[in-house]
């Protein structure tokens, strides 16, 4: 069942603005309002934390997923891929003009110095769509707007929310799903893993834990009764 993180364990965050700031797609409701609730979703790797996200959109909640605004970040073409291309050599553009995202992962996961270079070139970017879609969505009426960002403490974003929604797995189980799901060795999953900052930190400064440790029908059960409790506070709100 979500939790709600214990007062006064809950990192201080700055006032969040009713109009968020500056990125199309996506349904959301045409009727104007003058309120709308910004909430960001994170989770460290293979938490579930995208099954989680499927079913607020089901819910109704708009969605922006920031895994698929860094890939159309390092579109073939694109200023960051190019950057990437200078930076880390010709081996990292695949076939085709792409990517080659497994020949990127082995340097970046393996040294942090590199890592923090790749987040310079693509994370800024993949802020200014993020902005740009909420400020859409807000403009289209949009009640609840959902931002999916695994990095969100990493990259230092999560001022500006009404509220965050952590999703949490024992790192024994997420590290089975890394090796099941992606066909990657342990020791890389373990890097992955070890890249991103540990869940208990992340837990306290949380507004809401979602614990994705049984079955897929309780994690429904716990998406659809966090639903109501931020429903229920966008409109007592409004």
């Amino acid at each position: 069942m979500p939790q709600r993180a214990p007062p006064g364990q809950a990192h201080p965050r700055t006032p969040v603005s009713r109009h968020p700031a500056p990125v199309t797609r996506l349904p959301f409701p045409v009727a104007p309002r003058s309120s709308m609730l910004l909430v960001a979703l994170t989770g460290n790797i293979a938490s579930g934390k995208s099954t989680v996200a499927s079913r607020l959109a089901e819910l109704g909640a708009v969605v922006i997923d920031a895994d698929l605004l860094a890939r159309e970040a390092v579109a073939p073409g694109s200023a960051a891929l190019e950057e990437i291309v200078r930076r880390w050599g010709p081996a990292m553009r695949a076939a085709g003009g792409s990517l080659d995202r497994a020949a990127l992962r082995q340097i970046v996961f393996a040294d942090e110095e590199e890592r923090q270079a790749l987040n310079a070139i693509v994370h800024p970017r993949v802020e200014a769509l993020r902005r740009a879609l909420v400020e859409t969505a807000r403009i289209g009426g949009a009640e609840v707007v959902v931002c999916d960002i695994p990095l969100l403490f990493e990259t230092g974003l999560e001022r500006g929310f009404d509220y965050i929604v952590l999703v949490d797995a024992p790192e024994e189980t997420r590290l089975e799903r890394i090796v099941a799901h992606r066909g990657l060795p342990p020791d890389e999953a373990r890097r992955m893993i070890a890249s991103q900052l540990p869940s208990d930190a992340k837990r306290v400064r949380a507004d809401y834990v979602v614990d994705n440790d049984g079955s897929v029908e309780k994690l429904r059960d716990d998406v659809d009764r966090l639903w109501d409790a931020l429903v229920a506070r966008e409109r007592y709100s409004a």
